[in-house]
């Protein structure tokens, strides 16, 4: 009976190590209205999706997304603090890589970029 409490004392313990291996943050462009390039990053989580924030000029936007695969797309609600919300859709070059549009209430489209690919936004 020891030898299985060390075990399963192992196994959670690997358990958790893994669990926080699954966390990536990457960075993120988003060029709004009057070409105002907002920037920020992404966390994103293996199985649970993940958040944005991105900054430009006086105004901060921010969301929660789905997780996603190469070449899945997926949409999420975003919010600004100026008072803006839309819906961004999103497709996946690689699991950190890919861009996509935000159709905001007020009929503006945002074009964003997250990955490495922002760096040069």
């Amino acid at each position: 009976m020891k030898h299985g409490k060390r075990t399963a004392g192992a196994v959670f313990g690997a358990a958790a190590l893994l669990a926080g291996c699954d966390v990536a943050t990457h960075p993120v462009a988003v060029v709004g209205p009057s070409e105002i390039v907002y920037r920020g990053t992404a966390t994103a989580t293996l199985f649970e999706g993940g958040w944005f924030q991105v900054s430009g000029g006086n105004n901060t936007c921010r969301g929660q997304y789905s997780p996603g695969t190469t070449g899945t797309q997926v949409t999420f609600p975003v919010t600004c603090t100026n008072g803006l919300t839309g819906i961004g859709t999103a497709t996946y070059n690689t699991a950190l890589e890919g861009g996509g549009m935000i159709v905001m209430q007020d009929g503006t489209q945002w074009q964003f970029i997250f990955g490495r690919g922002a760096l040069r936004v």
